[in-house]
């Protein structure tokens, strides 16, 4: 059977498929953790200690060394994204309460759902289309969406707008693996290479449970709608900044900028791990997880179909001579 084959196909498919999976347990046998307890208790409901080997390994595997070119792509598509969700955040605050809307079709969104579905970047779907309508500096400029993984981002963003407050020991325990697995990774390259897999390797487990916290009976309430106009949400209000910082900045065609507008399927995980370091979030994160996976969902669909058109229409002369100019074969990546 080609069980990975399948599951690569599908955008996402390495945190989505899991996730899934985890969602089916938890709607239809939602005691199972309980009756089965010990080892497969712990791996359906141990969200928090798989996602911490997750980001010492994805620190691990951040490398300080990069062409100019490179890094400034990349720079510039994280900090753009990251604004763009810091003033979406902000100005959204002032009219969605901390516990988010409890009527109307608007019910279940919260600041916790719209900060993680607009902060993070599905690196490896941007790679997988500049690999096709961009050049290698651009397919190679995910190289620091990394650094947007996890919570961290997040509640930087919650707490500079002033929707949240963390003490210190807060923000240093959510990033204190990061960091260790990126000093590591850097003092020894040998180590870099050893941990760098697990940041891909934990990615399904983590998945699978946190599926595990996700009733899919939500999925009939209106969640459903509320999670397309979100997602299509995304891809307008930090699409837009995208392009013209890529354009500008970058001094791209706005094709780059266009295929970063997406959320990251590593995004579903941070409601959870966010209401784990400040319970004020707690009554949320279940609504903002389903929100978010919708996003994850419909902007792996979207974004890559509005790439093309983009790129067809704008990028694709200057993407061909940039190519001839620099014969080198890209490299594919993973998210």
């Amino acid at each position: 059977m080609r069980i990975k084959d399948f599951v690569d196909r599908i955008p996402g498919g390495l945190m989505l498929m899991p996730l899934l999976l985890g969602a089916l347990c938890k709607t239809f046998v939602p005691g199972a953790p309980a009756y089965f307890k010990g080892f497969t208790m712990g791996i359906m409901t141990g969200v928090i200690p798989i996602l911490a080997v997750w980001f010492f390994c994805m620190g691990a595997s951040i490398k300080l060394s990069a062409t100019g070119t490179v890094l400034r792509k990349s720079g510039t598509i994280v900090l753009t994204k990251l604004l763009a969700a810091w003033a979406i955040v902000m100005v959204t605050s002032l009219f969605i309460p901390a516990e988010g809307i409890q009527t109307g079709f608007f019910a279940g969104l919260s600041i916790l759902a719209i900060v993680c579905a607009m902060d993070m970047t599905n690196g490896g779907l941007y790679a997988s289309l500049m690999q096709t309508y961009g050049t290698k500096e651009e397919a190679g400029a995910f190289v620091l969406t990394s650094i947007e993984s996890g919570p961290l981002m997040s509640m930087v963003i919650l707490g500079a707008s002033g929707v949240a407050h963390f003490e210190p020991q807060i923000f240093i325990g959510a990033v204190l693996p990061f960091l260790a697995g990126f000093a590591l990774g850097n003092l020894d390259p040998k180590l870099r290479a050893f941990f760098t897999p697990g940041g891909i390797l934990m990615i399904p487990f983590f998945a699978f449970a946190l599926g595990n916290t996700i009733d899919l009976s939500t999925l009939l309430s209106p969640l459903a709608g509320l999670g397309v106009v979100l997602a299509l949400s995304v891809i307008v209000l930090t699409g837009i900044p995208l392009i013209l910082a890529d354009k500008f900045i970058g001094r791209g065609t706005g094709t780059a900028g266009l295929a970063a507008s997406s959320t990251a399927g590593a995004a579903a995980a941070n409601p959870l791990a966010i209401a784990a370091v400040a319970p004020q979030f707690v009554p949320t994160a279940q609504s903002a997880t389903v929100l978010v996976a919708i996003c994850i969902i419909v902007t792996s669909i979207v974004v890559p179909i509005l790439t093309g058109i983009w790129y067809k229409a704008f990028g694709k002369g200057m993407a061909e001579q940039a190519r001839a100019d620099d014969p080198v074969p890209q490299m594919a990546h993973a998210d």
